[in-house]
């Protein structure tokens, strides 16, 4: 059994929120999981932060339905779009729409997230997934993240 790990996190790498899935399940499927799952008490009263201000990721989770998920919480998109997408819509003309909005500069905060994966694969079990069930697998991944937060 092979599994991925979808990970959601801040701006200085800390994870936000995460999911386990199949390896054979696509990544764009489960973009609205991953960002549900962020809850991010700060101290204040009231509800915990779900919603972030901007979402950086790989050509992977581009895809209508996520960015209309994007847009209609209010946040800003920082997706590249896929070469197969671009030459549609360079093929249907001027029925084709605009091309998507795209902020380099701050794609380059998208390593962020990499380097956070670095950091909990330093764990030798999360590394090589070794745990035989997702539930053990999963319950390490969570204290590997919740270990990050304190640096």
């Amino acid at each position: 059994m092979t599994c991925k790990i979808h990970l959601a996190t801040d701006g200085k790498g800390r994870p936000l929120g995460l999911v386990l899935t199949g390896g054979n399940a696509a990544d764009t499927s489960f973009f609205t999981t991953v960002l549900e799952a962020i809850s991010v008490k700060d101290g204040r009263p009231g509800r915990p932060r779900s919603r972030p201000d901007r979402v950086l990721a790989d050509k992977a989770y581009t895809s209508a339905t996520n960015r209309r998920f994007l847009t209609e919480r209010g946040t800003k998109v920082t997706i590249p779009e896929r070469d197969d997408q671009k030459a549609g819509r360079l093929r249907r003309g001027s029925a084709g729409g605009r091309p998507r909005s795209f902020d380099a500069e701050a794609y380059k905060g998208r390593n962020v997230v990499e380097r956070c994966f670095n950091r909990l694969k330093q764990w030798r079990g999360i590394a090589t997934r070794s745990d035989k069930t997702a539930r053990s697998y999963l319950a390490g991944l969570t204290l590997a993240a919740a270990l990050l937060w304190p640096r």
